[in-house]
């Protein structure tokens, strides 16, 4: 190909494909890439009949849905939609969608939404092959959010008694994954924010949780430096598909596809924000928001010095000068993250979503998983200072 020839192609890296071998099986990115993207992948997968898993506000207001129906109604592979998933990806309509997913004959899920549906789908088909004994059946997820859930392979679902319960196995994670910019712009502007702020939670808890490869770190650092510079660009900017599809790739490094050893949990924010979101209805993303700057504050007192290396270089490829010290740099880092959601008007406190404070030991107990640990007191001190 000469040089004339190459010229037509943006180097802006927006647009390709990356496949991991083993239960990934592709990642489509690109805008209007849903188009070519979603039958690649249906042969990929040899899948014949798809089942489309979304919510109700996105099926009912806006023609995403109906996209993507029609898509696989032009390749003969469509089969039923259910969008009665709730935020926190409630079990009734888990056992409802398994019903209707069984009903139609269908061979894979196609979800359309953010963190709930991806995760509802992931709990379907653990469901489902538990009934089965046979092989797990796939999905192929198309976010609509930064929440990044399509990218492992644990589900997240909300039990009879209103609490967090998480399944687990490596073939529950997507086969198939497209991140197609144009079907972000009906998000609203408070979910696909505060759906970054988690993608930064992502990338700030990867950078000390256990078994993550040096390499995928430093992909966390320039996640890390995408999403501070986008994230207000695109509040600035809500229409810019270009800033929109950054972002997407963003939130695929904050948490790229791993196959660890043993189960790694990401960090005190996260289950923290677990533990809260659920129960007190609080969205994936607002939970980040509130947890993540006092977590990182709280890591300059307690983190190792190893923990506390990768958390104090987030500074360089924030491009911030260092404080002189470990400690110092983390506190920065917090004070950055606390301003960034200060100025992507996601500023909260547990006081609007009515939590009671009596409730604080036993939401630290569960966040922590002991009664006697020496952080526990601590813990409860960080959410106290949520109220406000």
């Amino acid at each position: 190909m000469s040089s004339l020839d190459t010229a037509k192609y943006d180097s802006s890296d927006l647009r390709g494909a990356y496949a991991w071998t083993d239960t990934l099986k592709g990642v489509h990115y690109g805008p209007g890439s849903v188009k070519t993207a979603l039958p690649k992948l249906l042969s990929t997968l040899g899948a014949k009949k798809a089942f489309v898993v979304t919510g109700r506000s996105l099926h009912d207001k806006t023609d995403i849905v109906k996209k993507v129906e029609s898509i696989l109604k032009d390749h003969n592979a469509y089969g039923a939609t259910f969008y009665e998933i709730g935020q926190h990806s409630p079990i009734a309509g888990i056992r409802d969608a398994l019903k209707r997913f069984k009903d139609v004959g269908a061979d894979v899920i196609v979800s359309v939404g953010g963190g709930s549906p991806v995760d509802a789908s992931k709990a379907i088909l653990y469901f489902q092959q538990q009934e089965t004994g046979g092989p797990y059946l796939r999905q192929i997820a198309i976010p609509t959010t930064l929440s990044a859930a399509e990218y492992t392979s644990g589900a997240g679902y909300t039990n009879d008694e209103g609490y967090k319960v998480v399944v687990s196995s490596p073939e529950l994670a997507p086969a198939g994954i497209i991140l197609d910019a144009e079907l972000t712009l009906a998000t609203p502007e408070r979910l696909w924010l505060s759906t970054g702020m988690r993608a930064v939670d992502h990338a700030v808890e990867n950078l000390y949780r256990p078994l993550v490869p040096p390499p995928i770190k430093y992909l966390c650092y320039a996640a890390l430096a995408d999403l501070f510079k986008y994230l207000p660009e695109s509040k600035a900017n809500p229409q810019a598909i270009d800033v929109r599809q950054k972002l997407q790739i963003a939130s695929w490094m904050s948490l790229w596809p791993l196959k660890l050893e043993k189960y790694s949990a990401l960090g005190l924010s996260h289950a923290l924000g677990h533990k809260l979101g659920a129960r007190y209805s609080i969205p994936h993303g607002i939970t980040s928001c509130l947890t993540l700057a006092p977590v990182v504050a709280l890591k300059a007192e307690t983190a190792s010095k190893e923990d506390k290396e990768w958390l104090a270089g987030a500074l360089f490829h924030l491009r911030k000068p260092s404080t002189g010290s470990l400690e110092g740099d983390i506190l920065k880092l917090s004070a950055d993250i606390h301003k960034l959601v200060d100025d992507l008007g996601l500023h909260s406190t547990l006081t609007e979503y009515k939590v009671p404070r009596e409730d604080l030991p036993q939401i630290a107990q569960l966040a922590v998983g002991a009664q006697d640990d020496p952080l526990l007191p601590k813990v409860v001190a960080l959410l106290e200072s949520l109220y406000a």
